[in-house]
């Protein structure tokens, strides 16, 4: 991409940098990411869903590029950002805070208003469950100069905007 907003043109298959090698590189490692997410829901009893709202209110605080950057996570926020249903989301958000997951905090400017916080003991559960994942993702991180490691992040960045901008067409 020249940074006009248009894709680059399709590359051959065997080309390393080409749309067929980046389709298969990012696939390969949305399923292991998904492997792992899973394996740690499946450890907690958690569905899936569960899985996706703990990752949006743990992300919530550091995500720049939300419709609220640097806010805390709410219900209604988290409905549209995964797509479910009022009660869908009051059913996951049940589940969640009675395994110990999350907290619902009234905020002190409004009453009326709810902020979804990761609980400091589920916290410290996933960060140690996802250890060695951080582990590998330092090791990888190693092998990169940190002008190669500025490139990659915003390459994660952009392709992250276009997923969100998809979704949003969907809908």
């Amino acid at each position: 991409m020249s940074g006009s907003g248009t894709p680059s043109p399709l590359l051959p298959a065997d080309d390393p940098t080409g749309l067929q090698s980046f389709a298969v590189q990012l696939r390969r490692m949305n399923s292991e990411f998904n492997r792992i997410a899973q394996e740690f829901a499946h450890a907690q009893g958690l569905h899936p869903t569960d899985m996706q709202a703990l990752i949006a209110i743990l992300d919530a605080d550091a995500d720049a590029d939300s419709d609220a950057p640097g806010e805390p996570m709410t219900p209604g926020r988290l409905r549209k950002q995964l797509n479910l249903t009022s009660g869908a989301v009051t059913a996951c958000l049940d589940r969640l805070e009675r395994a110990g997951h999350i907290r619902r905090v009234r905020a002190a400017g409004d009453r009326r208003v709810v902020h979804l916080e990761y609980a400091e003991r589920a916290r410290d559960l996933a960060r140690e469950y996802f250890r060695p994942l951080a582990h590998s993702t330092d090791t990888a991180r190693g092998r990169f100069t940190p002008d190669e490691l500025t490139v990659i992040v915003r390459f994660l960045r952009e392709m992250n905007r276009e997923l969100v901008l998809l979704r949003q067409q969907e809908n």
